[in-house]
């Protein structure tokens, strides 16, 4: 059980020494749910990750920033960088933290599921929206769990407060479905909600279009972030295509007729035939038919050429 452990978030791209510890804290038992979530509490990440930040911090040292937190950075940018081929992802954090606490907990482990989740694949440009006043301590009416986790990807600038004030005691709140459908439509992105946004939709005709091509929904299992792999449908893209902004063809792989030679279907038939490849995809009545009348054909010119002077 040890191995199989170690095998599985090696090849996620954790370290072997974080994964040790780990295990010796938590016990050799422990889910690997449990483990993921204490080396990410660890601020432990993936070893491609580590060396994609690397680049990152030198430029923020050469620009002059000298305020740098300690703790882990993940690669955030507002630029392109090296996942110029992968759409820029803008979560809808109100509704994955509610989806994951089962509508009555706003979970924010489950904002950081699915962040981990996109920052695996490579994705760079990764922005959560959260109404501000989130930030408040939860009530009895609204609870909220793991809360420091929103701190902490304020930090990496991932999080994004919308604004909220109070007014006379009322709260007034920016509507935040607005940000997130603005936003990635502006960077041509991809927005993660179960949502369908449908008062957008009616008010802007562009943002319609864009809300039913990009709008990727998902489900929670087992502590699991799982979108679909055909987010628009069993003859749309698969998900891979759908999160690339230049997406690759599945190369046509025929495959061979069962009846070889002895296929009587011509060119109706679906299957591949190698021994047709530079012959007319004829039916066998229609090959005979051919055959016959060639030499019939050339009998009439060679009699025309006899009687003509």
């Amino acid at each position: 059980v040890h191995q199989s452990k170690m095998d599985f978030f090696c090849k996620l791209g954790y370290g072997k020494q974080d994964i040790c510890k780990v295990l010796e804290n938590l016990g050799q038992e422990a889910l690997e749910d449990d483990v993921l979530k204490e080396l990410i509490r660890m601020g432990s990440k993936p070893q491609a990750l580590q060396k994609q930040a690397q680049p990152c911090q030198l430029q923020l040292v050469a620009r002059g920033s000298c305020s740098a937190a300690p703790g882990p950075e993940w690669p955030a940018g507002d630029g392109g960088g090296s996942s110029d081929s992968l759409r820029a992802i803008v979560i809808d954090g109100s509704n994955v933290a509610m989806s994951h606490g089962n509508k009555e907990v706003f979970s924010c482990w489950g904002i950081q599921l699915a962040v981990d989740w996109f920052r695996v694949r490579g994705h760079t440009y990764i922005k959560v929206f959260v109404p501000l006043w989130r930030k408040e301590p939860p009530r009895p009416d609204s609870p909220i769990a793991d809360q420091h986790i929103l701190e902490e990807l304020e930090k990496q600038s991932i999080l994004v407060y919308t604004p909220s004030r109070k007014v006379k005691g009322k709260r007034v709140v920016c509507y935040d479905d607005r940000y997130i459908v603005k936003v990635a439509y502006e960077r041509d992105g991809v927005i993660v909600s179960n949502d369908h946004y449908r008062d957008l939709q009616n008010e802007n005709p562009e943002w319609k279009r864009f809300i039913e091509q990009r709008l990727l929904m998902y489900s929670f299992v087992s502590n699991r972030f799982m979108p679909p792999d055909d987010p628009l449908g069993r003859h749309g893209p698969t998900l891979s295509n759908f999160l690339s902004k230049k997406p690759v063809l599945p190369e046509k792989k025929w495959q061979p007729c069962p009846y070889g030679k002895k296929c009587t279907y011509g060119n109706k038939c679906k299957f591949y035939h190698p021994e047709r490849l530079h012959q007319a995809q004829l039916s066998v009545a229609d090959e005979l038919r051919a055959k016959i009348k060639v030499p019939l054909a050339l009998g009439k010119e060679e009699a025309r050429c006899q009687c003509s002077p």
